[in-house]
C-alpha cells in the first residue's frame, strides 16, 4: 500500500518547523519529540492547514508507549499515522485502521534478523529503516518483507536521498530543511 506521493517527508520537532511546511506542497510530515500537552494542538493546527501528520509515538514525552496510549491517540487525537519501534503500538494501529510505520534500527545482522521477524508479526503498512544511508539494507528489507520502506537517519545530501530512492525507498524522512526545499 503506497500512499506517499512525495519523495521527502519532513520530520518536524517544533511548531515553528511545522509552520514552515504550511505553504509547501508536502501533504505528509512526521512530528517528533512532542510533550503530551502539545499533541492535540499540533494535530489540529496541521489539519487546519491541510497537512497530514504522522506521530512518532515513542517520542511523545509523558505518554506510555503501549496499546492503551495508542488507542487514546487514535480515538482522541486522530493522527493520520503512527510510527513506533514497538510491536504493540503497530498492532493496535493496524486494528484501528490507522497507517502504521514500524521503525527499525539496523545496527548489525542480528538486528536485521530480529527486525524481519518483528515485521512478520506486526505487518505494518510501512517500514522506516534507520540509518537510511545504506542502500543495500533498504533493498534487502523491501525484498524480504514485501513492504514499502522509508529511509531515515543520517540522510544529509541530495545524493543520499537519490541513492536511497534508487535502492527502493518509497520516501525519505528527514529534518534537513535544505532537502525539504530542494524536493518541494
Amino acid at each position: 500500500m503506497e500512499i506517499f506521493n512525495q519523495k521527502i517527508i519532513p520530520a518536524i520537532r517544533t511548531v515553528r518547523e511545522l509552520e514552515k511546511i504550511f505553504d509547501t506542497n508536502y501533504e505528509y510530515a512526521v512530528f517528533l519529540d512532542l510533550h503530551i500537552a502539545q499533541v492535540k494542538n499540533v494535530i489540529t493546527l496541521a489539519k487546519q492547514n491541510g497537512k497530514k501528520m504522522l506521530l512518532h509515538v515513542d517520542m511523545i514525552h509523558g505518554l506510555k508507549h503501549d496499546e492503551y496510549a495508542t488507542e487514546f491517540l487514535i480515538q482522541e487525537i486522530k493522527p493520520d499515522g503512527l510510527i513506533s519501534t514497538r510491536s504493540n503500538v503497530i498492532k493496535k494501529a493496524n486494528q484501528k485502521n490507522v497507517l502504521s510505520i514500524q521503525r527499525l534500527f539496523l545496527l548489525d545482522q542480528s538486528a536485521l534478523d530480529k527486525s524481519i521477524q518483528l515485521i512478520q508479526k506486526t505487518e505494518p503498512d510501512y517500514i522506516e529503516v534507520l540509518p537510511g544511508i545504506i542502500p543495500p539494507l533498504i533493498k534487502e528489507v523491501k525484498e524480504i518483507t514485501g513492504k514499502p520502506v522509508l529511509a531515515g537517519g543520517f540522510i544529509r545530501t541530495y545524493s543520499d536521498v537519490e541513492r536511497a530512492l534508487e535502492a527502493g525507498a518509497s520516501g525519505i524522512t528527514t529534518s534537513n530543511q535544505e532537502l525539504w526545499k530542494k524536493y518541494e
